[in-house]
């Protein structure tokens, strides 16, 4: 586990509970929820904020409903693993919206990427004409999603609880 200057304790671990499971909570709503009073909630919000461990509060959006059929994982060989080669290669990736996620990753390849578009015309497009071509890239490997199983963007906390000396 990452070291961090806040030590977790029970209710902190029951704001980020509550906080993934709907940050559009109120103050007041959350402290009655994890059993404090709202200005020691807001604390705890904020401590927990400036320490990175909340990052962010963002809308889930369905990419059904905004017209993006297609997810598709494409796994990116880069021609050499230098650390120029390798900045570009990210800042170039960083600055395109199609890709949703980046990951470097061990084994074959350099890295994964999550994709989205319209449809499969649009990716080949994508892919034929940007993907192809960012710089250091040598070749890509795709794979398509055909239906999502699970897709959680809630982080499990279980082993929080018991670093605070609590059970989940």
């Amino acid at each position: 586990m990452e070291t961090s200057e806040k030590q977790l304790d029970k209710f902190d671990i029951a704001i980020l509970r509550e906080l993934q499971a709907d940050g559009r909570l109120t103050n007041a709503e959350l402290a009655n929820r994890v059993g404090l009073s709202a200005a020691p909630c807001w604390r705890r919000v904020r401590a927990l904020e400036t320490a990175g461990i909340i990052s962010g509060y963002r809308a889930e959006i369905d990419r059904h409903k905004i017209g993006l059929g297609v997810l598709a994982f494409v796994r990116l060989d880069a021609e050499r693993n230098t650390g120029d080669a390798n900045r570009r290669l990210e800042d170039a990736i960083r600055g395109l919206p199609e890709v949703i996620s980046c990951h470097y990753i061990s084994g074959t390849g350099t890295f994964e990427l999550q994709v989205v578009t319209q449809d499969l015309d649009s990716f080949s497009r994508f892919a034929l004409g940007s993907l192809i071509n960012l710089p250091n890239v040598k070749d890509l490997h795709t794979s398509f999603s055909l239906g999502v199983v699970k897709a959680e963007s809630v982080l499990p906390l279980g082993h929080l609880m018991h670093l605070a000396g609590q059970t989940a």
